[in-house]
Parts: C-alpha cells; structure tokens; sequence
C-alpha cells in the first residue's frame, strides 16, 4: 500500500535540532508557555525508576492527523488536503512510519517525532473475534494520532532539553528554504522558553462537585460478576476483567486538571492529549509495550491494595498482598500471558521475566508489577509489537479472546480510550505505549472515569466492586470528590 500521489508530496521533510540546559524550566512550564492553546500533547514521567522514566515529551503544531473508525482511516494534512484509506489504523499508521522513516543518532532520545495519541480499546475487533461491539456512548474517533511539527524532549538523567523541528516541506519548496524556515522555529521555540510564565487564569471548581454517575448500577455489577464467574466454572475463561464508566460534570480547563492530577496520582505513564474536540489526561501505571531498538518490554501489573495510613500499615497490606493466593494465581496467569504476547514476534528463546511480582507503590494503591522482556524477531515492528500484546491482558482477562467476548456480552458500552493505547511511535522504529487506565476522556465539559477489577473463581462480587471504586479514587480527588458511599 502506498500513499497515493496527491499525498506524496508531504513526505519530504526537514528536522533539525538543538539541546538547551533545563535546570529553569519543567515540562508543565514548557507547556504553558509554548503550547496554551491548540492540539498539543504531553508525555510526561513523574514517578518510576529509570526504566521508565527518564524522559518527558511535548508537542504541538500538527502537520498530520489520523483518524479512524474500524477499518476506515481519514488522514488530514496542515494544508487542509484530506485522503481516505482502509485497512484499519494498525496498517495505515505503520506506512506513514515507514513513509517518514530516518535513523536516530546514538546520542538523541528514543523519540524526536511521529506519531502520537491513542488506540481504543475496541479496535481488538479489527484483529480477533470477539462479538458484536455494544453501544457506542462516547461517540470518538477510535484511533487518534497526530504527527507534530515542534517537539520538545526533557531528558531528567542527563537535565537536557531537546528541541526539534520536523518541517514538511511546502509544495515547490527548496530544501535549503525549508531548513531555515525550520531554524526561525526553533529559535522561536528557544525564545518563548526563555520568556516568562504567561499570566494563567485559574479555573474554578464547582462547588459542590456533583457525585460521580456510573453507567451501571452496584446491583448490575454484582450480577455481571457472578455471570462471570459462571463461564468460569463452565471452562470457558480463567479470569474476565469487568468494568463500570463514571461521569463527572466539570467546568475546569483540561491542563489544570492535568496539573492537580500530576499532584494527586504521580505515576510513571502521565499524558495529556489534547484535540480540538476531546482531551484526555490520565496517569497510568502500567506499560503495554515498548520498544526501544530491537529490546521489546511489557510490565503486567495484576493485584491490588489500597495504601496503608501509616508506614506499618503500608508494609503489613504489602505483604499480605504477596501472600493473597488469589491475587498472585492472576498475576501469575497474567504474567503467562504477557510471555506469549511476546512470544508472538520476539526471536527465539529471547523472552524472559526480568522482574516477577514486585510490590510497587503508587498514590492511592500498590499493585504487583512484572517485566517481560525480549528481542524483535527479523522483519518484526513495534506495531506488530503493539498487537501482539494489544489490549493488555489485564483489561481483558484469559484466555483472551473469549475474556472479551464475554465483556462485549456483559458491559453495555464500548469502553473506547479505557482499556486500549497511549504513546508515541518514532520515525526511527521506536515505540512507547502505555494501557488507558486512570484516565479522564473530557468531552463538552463532562470527564469520563473507568474501572475494573479482575474476576476470577473465587471473586467477592462485592470485594470486586469496591476496587472499581479503590482505582477511580485519585481520579475522584482530582475533580474534588471527596469520598464515595460504595455500600448502596
């Protein structure tokens, strides 16, 4: 498949880079200060080893979007030209990869520009069998990706700032006018971070927060539980993970719930994505799958306690999280899962668990975290990665295809964003996603919240439920929802 001629004209671009000091500026400020208004995102690593979280990224000005429902893909240029395509986002996406493709130098970060949004959830109909799709409620595009021209990289390990300009070149354009057309941006970039702060108006929060409305009564829930564990006892899955949407009214500006949440939940994946139609911010903890070179990686986080009160407590509940039997038999098939979601395109033999059933410690909870971990097969690409491994086996349950037949059956909407993809795919091959969880999808003043726990045999429905509540709870404390009745 190639882009067809009218579209080929876009594909010759210039990029051009310079590395400024970061000790005065912070992603948040490079944000405010570069990139108010308009689609932009940010990437950003507030909490995690080096593993995860050496670099932050920032972006604006889009030269290309993709849009997608199923198989059907709408690429739109800044220029205003629009091409229709089939074939599903997966494959679209991966020849404009290929399309724009360089070779990074061995001394820039993992990514300097491409692609970067999110994947649905339910776009796994696109790969696997899994039923009918429910009803549609959010009503948004299930692939959003957009290629943007300025990109800033916060590299925290060695304090560095990359700024780099990805400039197409304009019809009937010289290479030589495009690249210092490139340079004025760049020097425009180094001019506003050199500024001060713009005067920011703050948002008020609506007093009272109206309470969270879930898609699902606890009645409902309890009762999808114990269907669940039917199919269970019956042999047909292992585990299923079932989930409840919440909506919030909220008349804050997206960036300044991004930055409470930044304070409330500092977790290793944070994003905003911001569209002109839909923002999402989220704080995710968990990876889907990177690849970074020919090294492809996933972390399955499977088990969950809520944070103790006090030092003492914090130790007890982890402890006892390792020996829940329960919660480390679902880890343990998890962590299975993820090794042969690897299997699929890794070379022979590479796979391997560099890390199994670590207790790692967020704001509101502590979860056991693994590493699987091994080396691309030849011919094999970060997306054929990203499918392999897409959704995340802990938003779905095994074995997985069926797990997701049985979700399609027991909740009553797509789960859209919830559950599917956030990151970026190089030009140079390199990929960074993580699982839409945490996450606010903030649409015509309205924040979408969604959650799920894991059922398998020996679930509590109640207990099951409790922990959709446990997980939207830095989400509540963002937008001011102070605590939920979760007996009713």
């Amino acid at each position: 498949m190639e882009l067809a001629a009218a579209a080929k004209r876009h594909t010759e671009r210039v990029t051009l880079s310079r590395m400024l000091a970061d000790d005065l500026e912070t992603p948040i400020s490079a944000f405010l200060k570069l990139c108010p208004t308009g689609p932009a995102f940010m990437l950003e690593s507030a909490a995690g080893g080096e593993q995860v979280a050496r670099y932050s990224f920032l972006g604006y000005n889009p030269f290309l979007t993709l849009k997608a429902e199923g198989f059907n893909v709408e690429l739109e240029w800044r220029d205003g030209l629009k091409e229709r395509k089939n074939g599903g986002p997966f494959q679209v996406l991966q020849q404009l990869i290929n399309e724009y493709a360089i070779k990074l130098p061995a001394d820039m970060p993992r990514f300097s520009g491409g692609a970067v949004g999110y994947f649905s959830y339910d776009l796994v109909s696109l790969l696997e069998p899994v039923g009918e799709l429910p009803a549609d409620e959010l009503a948004l595009p299930a692939a959003y990706l957009q290629f943007m021209e300025n990109i800033v990289i916060f590299d925290h390990f060695t304090h560095k700032i990359h700024l780099t300009v990805n400039r197409l070149l304009r019809e009937g354009e010289e290479r030589q006018a495009g690249e210092e057309a490139a340079a004025k941006t760049l020097q425009a970039m180094e001019e506003l971070l050199a500024a001060p702060l713009p005067a920011q108006v703050k948002g008020k929060r609506e007093q009272p927060v109206a309470a969270p409305v879930s898609n699902i009564t606890k009645e409902a829930f309890v009762e999808n539980v114990k269907r669940a564990k039917e199919y269970i006892c019956a042999g047909d899955i292992f585990q299923v993970v079932l989930s409840q949407r919440f909506t919030i009214p909220v008349a804050e500006d997206p960036l300044t719930i991004y930055r409470r949440l930044r304070r409330v939940s500092p977790s290793p994946y944070m994003f905003l994505l911001r569209y002109p139609d839909v923002t999402l911010v989220g704080a995710s903890p968990e990876m889907l799958a990177r690849v970074e070179g020919k090294r492809v990686t996933t972390r399955p986080i499977a088990g969950t306690r809520r944070r103790g009160a006090s030092e003492e407590e914090d130790r007890a509940l982890a402890v006892e999280l390792q020996n829940d039997q329960k919660e480390m038999a679902e880890h343990a098939m998890l962590v299975d899962l993820g090794r042969n979601d690897l299997g699929r395109v890794a070379a022979y033999g590479t796979v391997n668990v560099r890390q199994y059933a670590k207790v790692e410690r967020f704001s509101h909870v502590m979860h056991l975290v693994s590493e699987v971990s091994g080396e691309l097969a030849e011919n094999y690409t970060a997306m054929d990665a990203l499918i392999a491994c897409f959704p995340a086996g802990t938003l779905t349950g095994a074995p997985k295809v069926r797990a997701m037949q049985i979700i399609n059956e027991l909740e009553k909407a797509k789960r859209g964003p919830y559950g599917g993809a956030v990151g970026y795919f190089d030009f140079s091959g390199n990929m960074d996603t993580c699982i839409t969880i945490r996450t606010m999808v903030i649409k015509e003043q309205k924040a979408y919240i969604q959650t799920g726990a894991g059922i398998v045999a020996d679930s509590v429905a109640e207990a099951e439920y409790h922990e959709t509540m446990q997980k939207a709870e830095a989400m509540f404390a963002t937008l001011g929802v102070k605590q939920l009745d979760c007996s009713d």
